[in-house]
């Protein structure tokens, strides 16, 4: 399984980005063999769009899971259309959320907001 999560810094050891669209990169964690990559979100200073923009980067890499402290309501619906389960991570490190996300901790994202569109907010 492939978890896609919004990351500050390209390790580990980063902390989780509150900002979906506007995140600087991407992990994609594979469970199986444990391996990390990490992808620049191209998305980031796009004028509006960027959430939209930054799902399709989750779909094309693969991912299976997506954990999020938050999404815009746009986003998740791209997400959502492509089968990809939505969680509600934990503010804190990328490691530690996967870890409560293989422990059964975190729980199912089903508020998203309208979105900023554009407002630049990280």
């Amino acid at each position: 399984m492939k978890i896609a999560i919004p990351v500050n810094d390209n390790n580990l050891n980063t902390d989780i980005c509150p900002s979906f669209g506007r995140t600087a990169y991407f992990l994609i964690y594979d469970s199986e063999t444990k391996e990390s990559k990490f992808i620049e979100n191209i998305a980031a200073n796009m004028a509006g769009g960027a959430g939209i923009k930054a799902a399709q980067i989750i779909i094309d890499n693969g991912a299976n899971v997506l954990l999020a402290i938050r999404l815009g309501q746009n986003a998740a619906n791209v997400l959502k259309a492509s089968d990809i389960k939505i969680y509600k991570a934990n503010e804190g490190l990328a490691k530690d959320n996967i870890e409560a996300f293989r422990d059964g901790k975190l729980v199912s994202l089903d508020k998203f907001h309208a979105g900023f569109h554009g407002r630049g907010n990280r």
